[in-house]
């Protein structure tokens, strides 16, 4: 992806998404939306860094950029649980739970699944009304084949 062409519709979507969002537009930020909504799975700052190497902006201008979209409602931030910001596409309304190996760190999204929690004493509230995250551990296929 790094040394792919952005079509004029394409550029002029992300475009009009940073002005909606009341942002900046600079080349560098488009570039980083663009990036964060290309990727097949949430993607950490360093994996964004190297895939927009060649394009002239440092780390430190790519990771202001994710801040800033990410801030904006744009893009999500989150940590998997190894202390390890990753940024994943906004989409409304499509919540969906996460898989992370336990062996080699990758972080894959999983097809949407429909969970219900039944209301019960102790549990909060907002567990009836999807405020929650799931996301399962365990080892990817690739490290328990290897």
């Amino acid at each position: 992806m790094a040394g792919r062409i952005l079509s004029m519709a394409r550029r002029q979507a992300l475009v009009d998404e940073l002005h909606a969002a009341k942002l900046r537009i600079t080349p560098a930020r488009v570039a980083v939306l663009d990036a964060v909504r290309q990727a097949e799975a949430p993607i950490t700052h360093a994996e964004l860094a190297r895939q927009l190497a060649g394009h002239g902006w440092d780390a430190t201008t790519i990771y202001r950029n994710l801040i800033t979209i990410a801030e904006a409602g744009l893009v999500q931030r989150k940590d998997h649980g190894d202390r390890r910001w990753r940024f994943e596409s906004v989409t409304a309304g499509h919540d969906h739970p996460h898989f992370m190996c336990t062996d080699c760190g990758t972080v894959s999204c999983l097809p949407e699944v429909e969970i219900k929690v039944k209301r019960g004493r102790g549990l909060p509230r907002s567990t009836s009304a999807g405020g929650f995250e799931i996301q399962i551990r365990g080892v990817c296929d690739s490290c328990a084949d290897g």
